[in-house]
Order: structure tokens, then C-alpha cells, then sequence
């Protein structure tokens, strides 16, 4: 993943930092980046992809046959794929 030249000089400044100091309402702090983080982790991006006509129809059965929705299916192929959790076979 490429950095912008902010974000390099943050991870340079936090490499380099001789100490740290705990800010007064720590916790505070920390569940509001939490809640930002999984914010930003949980948006999700609508794409339109064209997926053979069998394959579509096989999916969809598939998804009857444990009832969950066939969106949720793909979605979770990419996902297990960009985490490297499913490897395609060629």
C-alpha cells in the first residue's frame, strides 16, 4: 500500500520518537480511533461485474440451499480471497 508524504512523515515522527505521553482521557481517545478504525474497515463499495448466466444461477441455488443471500457469497469469496485465505486454482 503507497503512502502520502503525511502519512510518512507521521511513521517517521513515531519511529523516531524518543517517549510518549499518555493523553488524560486515554480511554476516551482510544474507543473513539477504535470506532473510527471499524468505521472506516466496514464501508462498503457497490460494483457491477458481469458473471455468466450458469454461474449466476448456480450461485443463487447455492444461496437457497443455506440461505444466505448470494451478494453475501461473493462478498465473502473476495474477501477470503484479498486476505489470502482462498487461493484460485488455474
Amino acid at each position: 500500500m503507497q503512502m502520502d508524504e503525511y502519512e510518512l512523515e507521521l511513521l517517521d515522527a513515531v519511529e523516531n520518537a524518543t517517549y510518549f505521553e499518555r493523553v488524560e482521557n486515554f480511554e476516551d481517545e482510544l474507543l473513539e480511533a477504535k470506532n473510527a478504525a471499524k468505521n472506516f474497515l466496514n464501508k462498503s463499495k457497490n460494483v457491477n461485474i458481469r458473471i455468466p448466466e450458469f454461474d449466476m444461477l448456480m450461485l443463487k441455488r447455492k444461496s437457497a440451499e443455506l440461505n444466505i443471500p448470494y451478494q453475501t457469497i461473493l462478498s465473502s469469496l473476495i474477501h477470503q480471497y484479498v486476505t489470502e485465505k482462498l487461493k484460485p486454482t488455474l
